[in-house]
């Protein structure tokens, strides 16, 4: 029997930058996500090494259009209740309500649309998650000031943070301030709208970044509980833990690193300081983080209500260069292949025991309640004459991670809740397809930009209703 708590918000997460499309309407301006075309091209905008600052003719860009959640929203709300969502994770386009990121005023038709979007959220009895930040920083604020490099953007951030509370104080009660924030050392212009010039040195810029980030997530944890007494504001990790290949010490201790890569964000965000292993990284690599005279007080003072992290496998590593050659690339995280565990059509590990495993890793370290607002399964769906989708394979990796969810709430992990990534068929952050899909959903559009749009309710759409009904005892196909 599984004991998922009373009010547990069941329901699904989706990003603007990978839904809305309507990319510069209503005074909207560009955003990094904005230049990330398909093909060849993705991958070195994505990781910093390939500048690009407009979008070129010839290119295709997935995210300009996505799936026209914008003009859309309230049809697929509409079949979010009909599952009987709980709660719906959404990110708020920063361009969206400055459109610059140094705008002296907000923009109000960016503004009054999410007005709009929350109000039909809770006419339909669905909770509104908002991640403040997911992958998404206005253009010019790269071009002008280099994106998080710049510690002008600690400013920038808090005024738009500050404007977002004021705002929406009475609709919103949980906030997320970055998205998957450690993505910034694998993604860094995704991540942190960071592009390398020849020479310079990559770690120390993506570090110091990432204490600006760290630094303006502390501030909107200040000015949430200040403007929003009651309010819960987490932090969001890209998580799974890194299994040693073997039990050689070297590499149980290597696997211990790279974990660390990930926790330091969180070490900082939940407890409120820089880690041991962190100083001793920047000692060892002759990394200077510059920091403001208050910048450890605030850190220290204005700490996390709660950790949001995405699931959707562990990685496996070693320091044995044989057995690194047998590493696969599928996920932005590279991991070398566990002969234990089935793989996804991309690649991706499929783990579910991983999930319990992170949940209580994470649990122990922190000892604040979790939220597990990404899970899901990048699929090829087939779209029968009938108009229907037989996805028992999604069913299938969502009920083993379900079940274990539920086996980590019985260890006594505090979980929140579970938003699994992609209700409805999105685009693809790391490849920009539309045929990856996560959804309940399924959208008619194509890798190419071609298609209708229509919606239409997948097999999982009708299992996932079931579960919430049921606040997670029937998980049965």
């Amino acid at each position: 029997m599984n004991n998922f708590p009373k009010g547990f918000l069941w329901g699904g997460a989706i990003a603007a930058n990978q839904a809305d499309g309507a990319y510069l309407a209503d005074g909207k301006g560009l955003t990094t996500v904005d230049l990330l075309p398909t093909g060849e091209k993705r991958w070195p905008i994505m990781d910093g090494g390939l500048q690009s600052f407009t979008p070129e003719p010839g290119e295709f860009y997935p995210s300009h259009d996505a799936i026209d959640f914008y003009h859309r929203y309230k049809e697929d709300i509409a079949l979010f209740a009909e599952m009987g969502f709980k709660a719906l994770r959404i990110s708020i386009s920063w361009a969206r309500i400055f459109p610059n990121g140094d705008d002296e005023k907000p923009n109000e038709a960016g503004l009054q649309f999410y007005d709009q979007l929350f109000d039909e959220l809770w006419k339909n009895g669905i909770e509104p998650i908002v991640t403040i930040a997911h992958f998404d920083v206005p253009v010019h604020l790269v071009e002008t000031y280099g994106g998080w490099r710049n510690r002008k953007l600690v400013h920038l951030f808090e005024t738009y943070t500050q404007t977002l509370f004021t705002r929406y104080k009475e609709k919103i009660k949980y906030w997320m301030t970055f998205n998957e924030i450690n993505m910034l050392l694998h993604a860094p212009f995704l991540g942190a709208g960071l592009v390398f010039q020849e020479g310079e040195n990559r770690t120390q810029i993506q570090y110091q970044a990432a204490h600006h980030q760290l630094v303006a997530s502390a501030l909107a944890v200040k000015a949430c509980h200040e403007t929003i007494p009651g309010a819960q504001i987490g932090c969001m990790l890209a998580a799974g833990t890194v299994y040693p290949y073997s039990c050689n010490p070297d590499d149980i201790f290597h696997a211990m690193e790279k974990d660390r890569e990930s926790f330091f964000f969180i070490d900082v965000q939940s407890r409120g300081e820089y880690p041991g292993y962190a100083k001793r990284f920047f000692q060892d690599h002759q990394l200077t983080i510059e920091m403001a005279e208050s910048d450890e007080e605030l850190l220290k003072k204005y700490t996390v209500d709660y950790i949001g992290f995405s699931y959707y496998s562990s990685q496996v590593t070693s320091t044995d260069p044989e057995i690194l050659k047998n590493t696969t690339g599928g996920n932005i995280f590279a991991s070398i292949d566990n002969p234990y565990v089935e793989k996804s059509e991309w690649g991706w590990i499929i783990d579910s025991k991983g999930l319990r495993i992170t949940a209580n890793q994470l649990y122990d370290r922190y000892q604040k309640p979790l939220f597990v607002v990404e899970n899901g399964l990048g699929a090829v769906d087939q779209l029968t004459p009938e108009g229907e989708i037989h996805d028992d394979y999604r069913i299938n990796y969502l009920q083993a991670h379900i079940e274990e969810m539920a086996e980590a709430i019985k260890d006594g992990v505090d979980i929140i809740g579970y938003t699994s990534w992609g209700p409805i068929d999105i685009v693809s952050a790391s490849t920009g397809e539309m045929k990856k899909r996560y959804g309940y959903i399924y959208v008619d559009r194509d890798n190419n930009g071609s298609g209708t749009l229509k919606r239409y309710r997948k097999k999982s759409f009708y299992w996932y209703k079931q579960v919430i009904e049921t606040n997670g005892q029937k998980l049965d196909l």
